[in-house]
């Protein structure tokens, strides 16, 4: 009979010691594989047309920490820097709402088109995004108690970006963001789950960071002006830059913006564009092209007077905008 009480005893005290204990099975948090969505992107998705695209180029991300890097690669083997770059240009895809182009392998397909004897690649984006791995590491910890042991890993990416105008070479935007991710096992009595070295964690955590860092860079860029530029003038009608691939459609209208004077700012010795004035409408009546480097569109004039540009040929101080709510 005293036997069966001290088993009892022993197995209460046990059960006990188990729900006190603050061991969580082997988990690693979520990250969301999704972009976050911004305000901007919320609003447009209830309009039926699609925003016009801007071009936008990720001209390179490095990483700039001591993790990852080694004796035995060599300087262009970045691989944590070509990792940002791949998932900062799937969330920007993702988006719908940008012309992508390449920049981080540009050289491999120059190498292409040398091959097929065709011309080179000469396509300018509006933006370019600059940006680094500034810091990047893990650490393991370790709870020891009388009945339990419980380990914690955990990895930490932090990144920066700028956002650059390649009209006027301006910084128009700076940012950084940071992201966590950890797995946790423990053992009660010597049961439970072992864990060994995770190195998904690093993955997930860059990645978290970059996703935090995606939703205000989508807003940035689809805060700034979208612009095309005329081409030519023919047979009554002007061609302009960009096309299907930009969503312009048949029936869009465009303000038409001849540039203000430059002057420059003795202050920051920066040459100053004045603001523009509008002095004329064009309407779309068709797109031409397959492609983001040969589409063009025809467009008729719905108001303003055009013929000191289209006499001499020269349309490089005009510029196309979409119409501002309420006009000028």
């Amino acid at each position: 009979m005293n036997f069966v009480k001290v088993i009892f005893l022993f197995s209460c005290i046990f059960f006990a010691v188990i729900g006190c204990t603050t061991v969580h099975k082997d988990t690693v948090e979520p990250i969301d594989s999704g972009p976050t969505v911004s305000p901007t992107i919320q609003q447009a998705q209830t309009v039926s047309k699609p925003g016009l695209k801007r071009k936008v180029a990720i001209a390179r991300f490095t990483n700039e920490t001591r993790y990852g890097q080694s004796f035995f690669l060599n300087d262009s083997d970045d691989r944590i820097g070509k990792q940002a770059v791949d998932i900062l240009s799937s969330k920007l895809m993702e988006t719908e709402k940008f012309i992508l182009l390449e920049r981080a392998d540009l050289d491999k397909i120059q190498k292409e088109l040398i091959m097929g004897n065709a011309s080179p690649l000469k396509n300018m984006s509006d933006y370019l995004i600059v940006g680094s791995v500034t810091e990047f590491g893990r650490k393991d910890q370790s709870e020891v108690g009388i009945f339990s042991r419980t380990k914690k890993q955990t990895a930490y990416a932090k990144v920066h970006i700028r956002l650059i105008d390649v009209y006027t070479g301006q910084i128009i935007y700076s940012e950084e963001g940071d992201g966590e991710s950890y797995s946790e096992a423990g053992t009660v009595f010597g049961v439970g789950q072992k864990a060994g070295y995770d190195s998904s964690l690093n993955d997930k955590a860059l990645e978290a960071a970059i996703t935090n860092l995606s939703s205000n860079i989508i807003e940035n860029l689809l805060g700034k002006e979208w612009r095309a530029y005329i081409l030519g003038y023919e047979d009554g009608l002007f061609i302009i830059s960009g096309g299907k691939s930009q969503n312009i459609s048949p029936g869009d209208k465009f303000d038409v913006i001849e540039e203000g004077k430059r002057i420059k700012n003795p202050q920051s010795n920066m040459m100053i564009t004045l603001p523009g004035k509008k002095i004329g409408e064009i309407s779309v009546l068709q797109s031409i092209g397959d492609s983001v480097e040969n589409e063009v569109s025809l467009c008729k004039i719905e108001s303003g007077t055009f013929q000191q540009f289209t006499a001499t040929n020269d349309y490089s101080k005009l510029f196309l905008r979409e119409p501002k709510l309420g006009g000028e």
